[in-house]
């Protein structure tokens, strides 16, 4: 069990991210919490921000009522905010704010009138610190996350296959392309740490095929390396069957149907990890509750396929899954760009 505590080499990675998000002495911050929120990374942005010089406050908010039938894990949509005017006028004010809620304002409904009052956010995933420390932002991985986003929003098509039976085939018309590598220092922008992947949210009916998810990948919403295959049916982007006789698929089948939510079979986002730091294996060294599993949506030429909310459909869900695959070919428009989980060309 890995202890909580401030550490002056921690102190020292958040103030070094914060130095790559352009906050600069004098700067107006603020630290955005709620009281589920990890208290040891609260307290290090705090720390970190004060040593560059910033002006900080905290906003701590009240970690609200479960709603939902279910855990919701991993959504990128706090709800913590709960719409209200005060916070979001005190954190659109600021040049930065450091986003330490549970599940991050990344999708929150909030974030557009912060971001459009000038703000620019860095969502910290909840993570152990230690994550962190070895998923630090990487100035190099800039230029090939943009490369990637390029290359998406250029492309009209996606094709994803695999030896373990992956045959997908995506419409990338009107989709709306996102990705990041760790930091922003772009004024009415957003960005999260661990970062480094590009991805597409598909307009409605874009996706068909099958997605299979084979021994060792991962469901992170579970936090689990899959044991046995799991077989998904994609037709006109729902996921309309999960094959497979065994725990793994089981425990999909019940998640999916607690939300009693058509919407929750649904894509939300597809794409690619870029991210040379992020290791596939790191979730096997971490408890549960140290671990959140930004890294693993990050790690180098992994398929990333998720369900859940997506405003580009007109689709809005709390239920959510976060899938990455390893050993995936990736095509965009016929060219390759990720080969059996390896990048190429000037994405590697």
């Amino acid at each position: 069990m890995l202890q909580e505590r401030l550490e002056a080499k921690w102190i020292d990675c958040f103030a070094e991210t914060f130095r790559l998000c352009g906050v600069k002495a004098g700067d107006v911050t603020a630290v955005l919490s709620e009281t589920q929120s990890r208290p040891v990374n609260v307290e290090l942005a705090m720390q970190a921000l004060a040593r560059l010089g910033a002006s900080v406050f905290r906003i701590e908010l009240s970690t609200p009522r479960l709603s939902a039938p279910v855990p919701v894990r991993s959504t990128g949509a706090s709800d913590a905010i709960a719409r209200l005017g005060p916070v979001i006028d005190a954190l659109g004010g600021c040049a930065f704010v450091a986003d330490l809620t549970v599940e991050g304002l990344l999708h929150a409904p909030e974030l557009p009138q912060i971001l459009g009052k000038g703000a620019r956010v860095l969502m910290v995933s909840n993570e152990h610190p230690e994550v962190l420390e070895r998923c630090m932002p990487d100035p190099a991985l800039e230029p090939r996350v943009k490369a990637g986003m390029k290359r998406l929003r250029a492309a009209k098509s996606m094709h994803v296959t695999s030896a373990a039976g992956t045959d997908l085939t995506i419409s990338l018309e009107n989709a709306r392309v996102g990705g990041g590598w760790g930091y922003t220092a772009r004024a009415g922008t957003i960005s999260h740490w661990p970062g480094g992947l590009c991805l597409a949210f598909p307009a409605q009916g874009s996706v068909n095929g099958v997605l299979v998810m084979n021994e060792g990948d991962v469901n992170l919403t579970f936090k689990r390396y899959l044991e046995k295959p799991v077989v998904l049916t994609i037709e006109n982007d729902f996921v309309t069957d999960i094959g497979g006789d065994h725990l793994d698929a089981d425990l999909m089948r019940g998640y999916f149907a607690a939300w009693g939510d058509q919407e929750a079979y649904a894509v939300s986002h597809v794409g690619w990890g870029m991210n040379p730091q992020a290791r596939w294996d790191a979730m096997a060294f971490y408890d549960k509750r140290d671990f959140n599993g930004t890294e693993l949506r990050a790690f180098g030429g992994n398929f990333l396929y998720s369900t859940g909310a997506n405003e580009v459909a007109g689709r809005h869900t709390l239920g959510h899954f976060d899938l990455p695959l390893r050993n995936c070919t990736v095509m965009l428009d016929g060219e390759l760009v990720v080969d059996t989980g390896v990048l190429q060309g000037d994405l590697a």
